[in-house]
């Protein structure tokens, strides 16, 4: 019957994936999104029918631990059929929220109808929610999270450029998410049939990376065992990013602009050229306008890899997406573990407070570190990292000049001014002054006499608060 069933619906004109059991169908419903299922009532396995309906619609499906794969927006459709029809089963199918249920034997016809109204169902909803995304703007796109206006903007830009053929150049500092944007220009847009083909540029030494670009003939150096394909062939029709692009020598430069220029390349040790259809994604956290300047990356490169910018903005920039982002990886890491978390309102004040240098990487590292080691299903502020120690300042650049700094004075000013800071924000009441900068009161007593600033005109209670 199943392999009847798809024979059908594939001529029909339906792409069909066939499973032999609830615990089969389960597994692909962790990793592809389905529009409609069709089960069998009685399985074999310990998963029958109605078992799988129910964790389909309880939300079991939505999330992959493995491949991280973000919610389903809808879930699809669920058509029960069996020999065994009771009007108990019928019943607890469409209060589990079953489309239909169907008695065998069937025609056909019949159930390639219901299918196709199942299917109108759907487009119906996904319109729904195309509106109302519009109306009270998206939070996700693809793998990408975000409620903030710097990341509307970005949602509204990738809507704009995800099916062209443009090359697009993505900047932000590390951690930001930039092959998450890559990947979702790809899945959003035209080229999502085709693959998506990630390369680090500078993860792959100087003498191999020619090879992995482009390919090799067979002899055309030493390990040269046999032809080799490179990863522009690998992604023709679709997307090939090139991370950390700034990180190519510059011999690889001069090849990577002839390929983008012609849409043609050479494998090592061949004469003849391929024609290559990719559009080139590029990714950096360095300032390449500053690199092309020094003369370290050529311009003419960054200019046709550059033809849009895409800049992901800095989560110290768009706080209020640091509660969403917690979230989504506490429901992440709690699946992995099999466990349910949840974080108080404390830990995630904690959190939003916290400037993330290291951006959503480093958030995301939190969270698992919190899940993995506590003790209790309950993620408390204690549980954290003691941000307040590590917090920088905000958009802190460092560079650092030719001819070197005295690091020691740097670091006496710096830590003056955190000081200074905190006497005024407390009114010079020195126990507090402490207690904001994380230290004890001995610790700010030492600091002043360090730095030349303890005058003894402390307002308020100079009790040793240990």
């Amino acid at each position: 019957m199943r392999e009847f069933l798809a024979i059908c619906l594939r001529r029909a004109g339906h792409e069909v994936i066939a499973a032999r059991s609830g615990g089969e169908a389960l597994e692909r419903l962790r990793t592809q999104s389905f529009d409609v299922v069709i089960t069998d009532l009685k399985m074999p396995g310990d998963l029958d029918g109605l078992g799988l309906l129910k964790a389909i619609k309880s939300g079991a499906v939505t999330y992959s631990a493995v491949a991280g794969a973000a919610p389903l927006p809808i879930d699809p459709e669920v058509i029960l059929v069996t020999a065994y029809a009771t009007a108990d089963t019928a019943l607890a199918a469409m209060k589990q929220g079953a489309y239909d249920y169907l008695t065998k034997p069937f025609q056909v016809d019949e159930i390639i109808a219901v299918i196709s109204r199942a299917l109108e169902k759907r487009a119906l909803l996904e319109e729904n929610l195309a509106l109302r995304d519009q109306v009270a703007g998206r939070a996700r796109l693809a793998n990408l999270l975000g409620k903030s206006r710097a990341m509307q903007k970005l949602f509204e830009l990738i809507g704009k450029i995800h099916s062209t053929r443009t090359s697009v150049l993505i900047t932000g500092e590390s951690g930001t998410g930039k092959e998450l944007v890559a990947r979702a220009l790809h899945t959003e847009g035209s080229r999502s049939k085709h693959l998506f083909v990630a390369v680090n540029c500078g993860a792959i030494p100087e003498a191999l990376m020619e090879s992995e670009l482009f390919g090799h003939k067979r002899g055309s150096f030493t390990g040269a065992v046999a032809d080799k394909s490179g990863l522009f062939q690998e992604a023709d029709g679709g997307t090939l990013f090139l991370d950390e692009i700034g990180e190519l020598s510059p011999n690889l430069q001069v090849k990577l602009l002839r390929a983008l220029q012609e849409r043609k390349v050479k494998a090592v040790g061949a004469t003849d050229e391929i024609e290559v259809d990719v559009r080139v994604i590029a990714a950096t956290n360095r300032d390449l306008e500053a690199e092309v300047a020094r003369g370290a990356f050529r311009a003419d490169l960054y200019y046709r890899l550059n033809v849009i910018e895409v800049r992901i903005p800095p989560l110290r920039h768009r706080r209020e997406d640091v509660p969403l982002l917690a979230e989504h990886f506490v429901r992440r890491f709690a699946g992995e573990h099999a466990r349910s978390v949840s974080m108080t309102a404390e830990a995630m004040r904690k959190l939003e407070s916290y400037d993330f240098p290291g951006n959503v990487r480093e958030l995301e590292n939190m969270i698992e570190r919190a899940v993995a080691l506590g003790s209790s299903n309950v993620i408390e502020a204690g549980d954290l990292p003691d941000v307040r120690a590590m917090r920088l300042p905000v958009d802190a650049v460092i560079e650092l000049p030719a001819e070197g700094v005295d690091l020691d004075r740097m670091i006496s000013d710096y830590e003056r001014a955190w000081v200074m800071r905190a006497l005024e924000q407390t009114g010079g009441i020195r126990t507090r002054a402490a207690s904001l900068l994380g230290i004890s009161f001995r610790s700010l007593r030492y600091r002043l006499e360090k730095l030349g600033l303890d005058k003894g005109e402390d307002k308020g209670n100079d009790e040793d608060a240990g």
